[in-house]
């Protein structure tokens, strides 16, 4: 009989159903992408019954567990609002509490994303007494990597307040607070950021190892004990494990890292951006911020960079925000304000994804040189309200002739233009703006805005 009753037990125990089981992003607390097919997924017995019932309308949808284990379906979310809860059935039961909908953004890149008030910021310690907003939500993954794209993460979404901000990225924050501020729904903001990382650790190995240019570009990067070096190491533990989940778009402030090798930048961003659309299936914005000025080792070139940014900017569905205004201490990496770093982004977003008019988001930008005897007349575009000067004189301004000799320039400003000259220049051909690893804006647009580093030559 005993014999009876163990191999009855052997044989049940074969048949033992598992627990369903959910990624870490889709838990307690989540902010899920309103007007979306927000997708929820799991894993669970193969072709097990899974019944997902979502509060905001009592509706219930079902899908059958695949073969390996994985299941997954799309839930219609409404206008922003919550909280509500979504309960999800298989042998077990799962109920999520507190789920806002709103906008979900991804805040990515390395150490100016990743900096907090621990980093000793004071716009982020002035904001910590009165910082309390259940409808900004913060999910911040720890710094992972992966040989292989991998599922899921460790980490857990957050209310904002005077403890969880001290560690979630500044600029993110900031940029999250204006867009609650301003759309009036619940923000998701989502950290993915790990300082002292080069772009090519953010984009799948296959694409960097399967293009010439982009793998004599990662050649140039010095390995570090750090941070990872190896191409799609952190997009394989950072941004894979999201990509089921329904995001409004992607804020990025990345670029120093790959400053040996700055010449491949804009095909390197251009081919990260399009490599997270296509995983995510979507057209995502994407907005990002220019390297600050510093002074950089002989070896790396700032200039260089923030050039191949702008032209990555020319991609359809993304914006650069101009910081050389914001610098005071160009033997600094780290910059400290991140307000007016997120609140920019924030901008971008609000007038290009949301649709909001009278934002001034754009920095002014060169957009065409003429030559009118002694005179070099450089018009920009973005600046309706003209040009100023920011101090007494506009530095960082050179000119040159055929000979490729830059000299320092005097500059007179009318509206949109800029007139530049200079006596040791009789025929000019060439200006450049800043065009340096850590010059300062001294030209802005009468919005408020920097105009952006720029040179008309190629030389």
């Amino acid at each position: 009989m005993k014999t009876i009753i163990l191999s009855l037990l052997v044989f049940y125990s074969t048949f033992a159903f598992s627990e369903v089981r959910l990624p870490a992003v889709i838990s307690d607390g989540m902010v899920l992408q309103q007007r979306s097919q927000a997708r929820i997924w799991g894993w669970s017995d193969p072709t097990e019954k899974i019944f997902v019932t979502t509060s905001w309308n009592g509706h219930t949808d079902s899908t059958l567990g695949t073969r390996d284990g994985n299941w997954q379906l799309a839930v219609a979310t409404p206008d922003a609002g919550g909280p509500y809860t979504i309960t999800i059935r298989g042998h077990n039961t799962i109920e999520l509490k507190n789920v806002l909908i709103g906008e979900v953004w991804v805040c990515s890149g390395q150490s100016n994303m990743e900096m907090c008030e621990t980093w000793g910021l004071p716009d982020v310690k002035a904001e910590l007494p009165a910082c309390t907003n259940d409808r900004i939500r913060f999910f911040n993954i720890p710094k992972t990597t992966g040989e292989q794209p991998q599922d899921d993460c460790h980490a857990a979404w957050t209310s904002c307040d005077s403890n969880t901000l001290k560690r979630f990225s500044a600029a993110g924050y900031f940029f999250g607070k204006k867009l609650q501020e301003q759309l009036g729904v619940p923000i998701g903001l989502i950290e993915a950021a790990w300082g002292g990382t080069a772009a090519e650790v953010w984009t799948p190995a296959g694409v960097v190892d399967s293009d010439a240019v982009l793998r004599a570009a990662e050649a140039k990067q010095t390995p570090a004990a750090w941070w990872p070096y190896e191409p799609g190491y952190c997009y394989n533990g950072m941004i894979a494990p999201l990509t089921k989940y329904a995001i409004a778009g992607v804020i990025w402030y990345q670029g120093e890292s790959n400053a040996k090798a700055a010449g491949s930048y804009a095909q390197l961003l251009d081919t990260m951006i399009g490599s997270w659309r296509k995983a995510w299936n979507e057209n995502l914005p994407f907005y990002y911020v220019q390297i600050a000025p510093f002074h950089y080792s002989p070896a790396e070139d700032g200039a260089l960079l923030r050039e191949q940014q702008d032209e990555a900017a020319k991609k359809e569905n993304t914006g650069m925000v101009v910081i050389n205004d914001l610098v005071t201490d160009t033997i600094n990496i780290h910059p400290k304000d991140k307000h007016d770093v997120g609140y920019r982004l924030a901008n971008w977003a609000l007038a290009q994804t949301y649709g909001r008019s009278g934002i001034d988001y754009k920095s002014p930008s060169f957009k065409k040189l003429e030559i009118k005897g002694e005179k070099a007349i450089v018009t920009v575009d973005d600046a309706p309200g003209g040009l100023m000067m920011r101090g007494d004189s506009a530095t960082g301004v050179l000119i040159a002739g055929a000979d490729k000799v830059f000299y320092p320039a005097e500059v007179k400003i009318r509206g949109d233009r800029l007139i530049v000259s200079s006596s040791q220049v009789r025929q000019p051909v060439a200006v450049r703006y800043d065009y340096d690893n850590a010059g300062l804006a001294t030209i802005m647009g009468k919005d408020g805005l920097p105009l952006a580093p720029f040179r008309t030559d190629r030389w």
